[in-house]
């Protein structure tokens, strides 16, 4: 009988667990929305509070089984289940990062991690060491690196349409924090705004990780040194909420990344520029379905997802036609689902596609590192500062 796609098996879904994300949070919807657009995963268990009645509670409002009051209960429970869970998402503040991943992976289950990897250098050098000791699958959810366009920009530098990169200019741009909300019991602004919990980077650690990340995904470069000057606006905010970055890079290249949350007006501005010899490269977050190319010497022209000119990179990371707007979900939904072919791959005993591409250790090292050299150039007036990697 010959084997139709009807005959063929699929591999069944991923058993997942959260860690964080209950009533009143915002990444931990967005994490179970993102891992249910490819039907990869099924939510079966979550210690969703360190509250064992409100972790119960979340669990009845996503009708999740297994509700449990700490996440080490959690790791040492599902490893001794036939039926528990293969991954775990993280989605708490960032100091909870560290413990519960290690937790995990002590226990021999794959880890998907909310970005930054984790709260302090330490922390980050530690979970690495551990992670890579134990060969499971580790994921950072740098979400923007999913989005299709940025695909096709990273595969038009690589193939060298822009020539030798020279200049690399990115800006994350929000103004939620730009009054001193974090007194008024705002949850998201309470935690962020909390060194403690936070760590010692306000806006660089919550969005200017991604700018940095998303800079270095697509330009493959990478950074030298770096001059910060760092500034907290609000009165009496304890991490900063604007920075200016000036960046060298080991190739010559020169670089600028701006981060603040308090530029009034400003939603969710996440803009990339790259200019190289040839051409360069824009783009923006709030319109992520279009490249702008502006080559040396002939008209700017635009490239859509979907639609001509545009490569495999792109389509891999595309489920609908062109003209239909795919954007922060669908992108959060490319890094799950690049995990789930690793996690997939591992599980079966397959050989993993070369293609596959999700943020990982190296990035969420990377990023901690950065934030890390930040602070420490501000405080020596924006002295040129090495990542301690």
């Amino acid at each position: 009988m010959a084997i139709t796609a009807a005959h063929v098996a699929r591999s069944p879904r991923i058993r997942l667990g959260m860690v964080g994300g209950g009533r009143g949070a915002f990444i931990g919807a967005v994490h179970r929305i993102a891992s249910r657009i490819d039907d990869q995963y099924d939510l079966v268990a979550g210690a969703f509070s360190s509250d064992p009645e409100r972790s119960a509670a979340s669990a009845a409002d996503l009708g999740v089984a297994r509700a449990y009051g700490s996440f080490e209960e959690m790791a040492a429970r599902e490893s001794r289940r036939k039926d528990g869970i293969e991954a775990v998402a993280i989605v708490t503040p960032n100091h909870m990062h560290a413990p519960a991943a290690l937790a995990f992976l002590k226990r021999g289950i794959h880890v998907i991690c909310d970005k930054p990897l984790t709260a302090t250098l330490p922390e980050a050098k530690k979970l690495a060491r551990a992670a890579e000791a134990s060969g499971l699958i580790f994921a950072l959810t740098h979400n923007y690196t999913g989005y299709p366009m940025i695909r096709q920009a990273k595969a038009m530098v690589e193939a060298g349409e822009l020539g030798d990169l020279r200049l690399v200019y990115v800006e994350y741009a929000q103004d939620w924090l730009a009054e001193p909300i974090e007194n008024t019991g705002q949850k998201q602004a309470d935690w962020r705004t909390d060194p403690a919990r936070s760590g010692a980077g306000g806006s660089t650690g919550d969005i200017g990780t991604h700018a940095f990340n998303l800079a270095n995904f697509v330009s493959g470069l990478t950074l030298d040194t770096l001059a910060a000057d760092l500034q907290s606006f609000v009165p009496g905010r304890r991490v900063d909420d604007n920075a200016h970055v000036l960046m060298r890079y080991t190739s010559g290249a020169r670089g600028m990344l701006w981060c603040s949350q308090v530029a009034s007006g400003q939603e969710n501005g996440l803009r990339l520029r790259i200019y190289g010899t040839k051409a360069g490269l824009e783009w923006e977050q709030e319109n992520p379905n279009y490249l702008w190319v502006t080559p040396l010497g002939k008209p700017r022209y635009r490239l859509t997802r979907g639609g001509p000119g545009t490569g495999d990179a792109a389509a891999r990371m595309s489920r609908i036609p062109s003209g239909h707007p795919e954007g922060y979900l669908e992108g959060f939904a490319n890094i799950y689902s690049e995990a789930a072919r690793a996690i997939i791959a591992r599980r079966d005993g397959t050989a993993l596609d070369a293609a596959v591409t999700f943020p990982g250790l190296k990035e969420g090292l990377e990023g901690v590192a950065f934030v890390d050299a930040c602070v420490r150039s501000s405080k020596k007036n924006g002295a040129w500062t090495a990542l301690n990697l």
